[in-house]
């Protein structure tokens, strides 16, 4: 797998294109579509009416994912590994719902998922010259940062007060622009139908970010209003007949994360000190987790979700950094950069105005560097010490933000952001305690590996005991189970945090100071010049490239164009489609060993099933992380298939678009309605979705 991985990130041809160029690259904000271009080479104009209703017909799940809605009555389709925690946390010892599957025939069956939130994006204003006006001259880079904030908060509340819709200000092309989103917000959310894990995730961590693939990776939702399913004007039609072989597609979502507009010191940066570190954290998890499952059945099943998520993080992480280390690949950024600074500096006026950019964010980096592995290990969620500690350092900041103004306080504490913060505080989501000793135990061990035993931080968790002891202690006396007892907390505010004996509450008083003080110093010395600095050069590529430049992703609503192809590897062709007699081919090939076991369902139902249907497919749309759970749609608008992965090569894309084999990895439209009315006696749901 290393090898192979190795090798796809080792080969690098012309057909690289840059950041401002359009051969199907580009994840493009919908009000700002490349209309030109997609008229030239597809002869396709996007109206503002089709464009509305795309953009009011896909969904934001959660802090990571995508989906849409595909019928009047709310039905929303998505990955089944986007809905994955609900389908868990729905899940117990009696109905496993992620290894058997879960249909309901009827509304009234429909199951609510515990803290999971819908948004769907509504309108989009331009706020950049107000964000910008609250920075006076001769501001220091911090005071800049703070200013902004302010301004944004002061956006948020109004926003909120005029529309009574969730305000979001998006910060684009790293701090160059800013416009405010506001959303329609659907909290009550209901499980409709899930596979079983066993053939959405088929193959596995092996088959993981490969092709030829073969997965239902689909679940339906439904967003709920006033305890009946909500009525929605636009939402995506079906297409029977599904993706042709260099069809023209689009995708739809919510691109997580891209570097493409990192500098090339931003990105050794990347390579050298904050990818080791967060891949450091993810194999010494996974080793943990390995271990705790194999003690029981029941351990298995509460620990699968968090092996998941691990295993894939590991793998795009992995992947993300031996692209980093491939020479080509650095030499491409290193040739990019010094034209876009040779732009600048032939020219006075534009080398007075953005010249410094390379030079700050490099002396931020070299700074930052100093103290980030404590910042890491402390403040970053990758580094978590599990769900109990999670819940109590949000309930002690929460305490501690709200008595401020609310333009000062941590982003995730403004009035703007505390319906989410509230719906996860007060989730009656399970908390599994033999899950969570393990979480902690773990989370101590590798606190003190990284920082050492004498390191002041790592003394106060310790708590003078063993990590399995302390853990052990800690989980064995806190009350943050209890909703009402973390309600409790949250309403009264700083007096009932410092009155409150619980040893998780004290456990995280014991840790906050200094990760609180870690983060101050990181927006100061780094997160405040990085926005300044690309600012300065984001505004240097506008001058230079003008509108065909898309700003990297911020887990907003995009758009992304491709057609459905295959490619070469080597002397090998890989078709752009697999069908259904492929995954039992696929299964034999491997004696039905784990993770090539068919779920039972599977196995007896091959009869059933045509065994022709097309089952996956790839594109060439550029999508990332966050785009699990996006539509894929024809220019008529129809769903013609649903991204879950995207191949090998394809992990460069953080940083580099490549269309010669990186691809996007979907389901096929026909496969889900095939395997809904033949396998899982999902006739009424398959009669929803086909027919809107």
């Amino acid at each position: 797998m290393t090898l192979r991985l190795f090798r796809a990130l080792a080969v690098f041809t012309a057909i690289l294109v840059t950041h401002a160029a359009f051969a199907d690259e580009g994840m493009w904000l919908i009000n700002k579509l490349p209309s030109k271009e997609l008229k030239q080479q597809y002869n396709f104009e996007p109206t503002a009416t089709w464009t509305e209703h795309v953009q009011k017909s896909c969904v934001r799940i959660g802090a990571g994912g995508s989906g849409s809605f595909i019928s009047p009555d709310g039905l929303v389709m998505t990955n089944h590994h986007v809905a994955s925690d609900a389908i868990q946390d729905l899940s117990s010892e009696q109905h496993d719902y992620m290894a058997d599957g879960f249909y309901a025939a009827t509304h009234e069956a429909e199951l609510k998922c515990p803290h999971m939130e819908l948004t769907v994006l509504q309108e989009i204003q331009e706020i950049t010259d107000r964000v910008n006006a609250a920075v006076k001259s001769g501001m220091s880079a911090a005071d800049a940062f703070a200013a902004r904030k302010k301004a944004m908060s002061e956006i948020e509340k109004e926003a909120r007060e005029r529309s009574g819709l969730q305000p979001e200000v998006v910060t684009l092309f790293n701090g160059a622009r800013y416009d405010l989103y506001l959303y329609k917000r659907y909290t009550d959310v209901r499980l409709v139908f899930a596979p079983e894990a066993g053939i959405a995730f088929f193959g596995g961590d092996l088959d993981n970010f490969e092709y030829p693939r073969f997965n239902l990776d689909v679940t339906f939702l439904r967003a709920y209003e006033n305890d009946k399913p909500a009525k929605v004007e636009h939402y995506l039609k079906w297409s029977k007949a599904g993706p042709k072989d260099g069809e023209l597609i689009f995708v739809a979502g919510h691109p997580g994360r891209t570097q493409r507009l990192f500098t090339v010191d931003h990105l050794r940066f990347l390579r050298d000190v904050q990818l080791p570190l967060t891949l450091s954290c993810y194999n010494q998890r996974e080793i943990a987790l390995n271990q705790f499952m194999g003690r029981s059945e029941e351990y298995g099943r509460i620990g699968k979700e968090d092996l998941l998520g691990i295993q894939n993080s590991r793998k795009a992480f992995g992947g993300i950094i031996n692209g980093l280390l491939n020479p080509r690949l650095m030499n491409r950024k290193m040739e990019a950069e010094a034209a876009l600074r040779e732009f600048v500096q032939a020219d006075p006026k534009r080398r007075e105005k953005y010249a410094a950019g390379w030079d700050k964010l490099s002396k931020a980096l070299a700074e930052v560097q100093s103290f980030y592995t404590e910042y890491f290990m402390l403040e970053s969620r990758r580094a978590s010490l599990g769900r109990y500690h999670d819940l109590a350092r949000k309930l002690i900041r929460a305490a501690d933000e709200k008595r401020k103004p609310d333009g000062e306080r941590l982003t995730e504490y403004r009035d703007a952001n505390l319906p989410t913060l509230e719906l996860d505080l007060f989730s009656e989501a399970p908390i599994y305690d033999a899950l969570e000793q393990l979480r902690l135990e773990d989370g101590l061990i590798r606190l003190g590996r990284h920082l050492g035993g004498e390191h002041e931080a790592v003394v106060a968790a310790m708590g003078g005991m063993d990590a399995g002891s302390r853990a052990a202690s800690l989980i064995g006396g806190t009350k943050m189970k209890n909703v009402s007892f973390r309600r409790k907390l949250y309403e009264g505010g700083t007096a009932a945090i410092a009155e409150c004996n619980d040893p998780m509450i004290q456990f995280a008083q014991a840790l906050n100071p200094a990760a609180r003080a870690l983060r101050d110093k990181y927006e100061k010395v780094f997160e405040s010049v990085e926005k300044e600095a690309y600012a300065m050069i984001a505004n240097a590529k506008f001058e230079k490239d003008g509108d065909r430049v898309y700003p990297d992703a911020t887990f907003t609503l995009r758009l992304a164009v491709g057609t459905v192809a295959g490619y070469r590897d080597g002397s090998e062709t890989i078709p752009a489609m697999t069908d259904m007699a492929g995954l039992y081919a696929r299964a034999a090939q491997h004696k039905e060993r784990e993770p090539y076991n068919l779920p039972k369902r599977w196995a007896d139902g091959r009869n059933k099933l045509d065994l022709k249907t097309p089952f996956n497919f790839i594109s060439t749309n550029d999508i990332i992380g966050g785009n699990s759970g996006s539509p894929m749609f024809n220019r008529d608008g129809e769903v013609t298939g649903l991204v879950f992965d995207g191949n090998i090569h394809g992990l460069i894309w953080d940083f580099q678009f490549d269309m010669e084999k990186a691809r996007a990895v979907g389901v096929h439209s026909q496969a889900i309605i095939e395997a809904l009315r033949k396998l899982y006696g999902a006739g009424k749901l398959a009669d929803e979705i086909t027919k809107g």
